[in-house]
């Protein structure tokens, strides 16, 4: 892992930004960290675009260092300035095509798109999760919060390291993420907005119903995908709080 930056926030929250390999990503300490206990560690994920997305990861990581965690992102494959995937471009193209005529998004076309891209991502987590904690001023445990759900779902199966998971509903999952969701064990808090309208709301129901955890727990809320209220991200942080803490 080689930090390119750092620069101090005005809330003492440290920012670094990394790479490891071909991997670029940012880190979040609490001001505190170096002078105490090392800082749980909440894994935060996205759609891609970590340019973009930067400033709802930033404050996502301030209010978890505010908690005292240590907080960590890093970029999708095919996304931001890494190479993109001619399969991937074209299956996202085959998506918004039947999206926008109006017809249903088949399982084929998700396949496509979504399971290349958990197949890629999960173990660059894992790579990062290695090097996050090798850090003195990082710990277990581990949370994994938000992002495409399938990579969610797919980490919480193979990583044993992640202790409990925020899962943010709204994506398209595939058949074999279901069955993969049968075998999730860690504590689950799930966010769904009841009127996203990139959601199939049913589908986030029937994952829901799929998870295998003896504790999980559904936060639906009215409102589109932008409409996300201040006490659902208040629950989320009280889950993390319990469980990792």
């Amino acid at each position: 892992m080689h930090f390119t930056s750092e620069r101090r926030l005005d809330d003492g929250v440290l920012e670094r930004e990394f790479t490891l390999g071909e991997i670029p990503g940012i880190l979040w300490t609490p001001g505190s960290a170096s002078s105490s206990a090392p800082a749980p560690l909440i894994l935060i994920g996205h759609p891609g675009g970590l340019h973009r997305m930067r400033p709802r990861l930033a404050a996502r990581a301030r209010h978890s260092a505010a908690d005292g965690f240590a907080a960590a992102t890093i970029e999708l494959p095919g996304s931001g300035d890494r190479p993109r995937s001619a399969a991937a471009e074209q299956a996202r193209a085959d998506l918004h095509r039947a999206l926008e005529a109006g017809e249903p998004v088949g399982e084929e076309i998700v396949d496509r798109l979504v399971l290349p891209l958990v197949d890629k991502a999960v173990p660059e987590w894992r790579t990062t999760l290695d090097a996050l904690l090798s850090l003195p001023e990082i710990d277990g445990p581990v949370g994994y919060s938000g992002g495409v759900i399938s990579i969610g779902v797919r980490l919480a199966v193979v990583e044993p390291r992640i202790s409990a998971a925020v899962l943010f509903a709204g994506s398209f999952v595939p058949r074999t993420i279901f069955e993969e969701a049968r075998q999730v064990a860690i504590p689950l808090h799930v966010l769904l907005q009841w009127d996203d309208e990139g959601n199939d709301r049913q589908a986030a129901l029937d994952l829901f119903d799929a998870f295998g955890a003896k504790e999980k727990t559904l936060h639906a809320n009215m409102g589109g995908h932008t409409g996300v209220p201040q006490f659902a991200g208040d629950a989320a942080a009280q889950f993390f709080t319990r469980h990792l803490s």
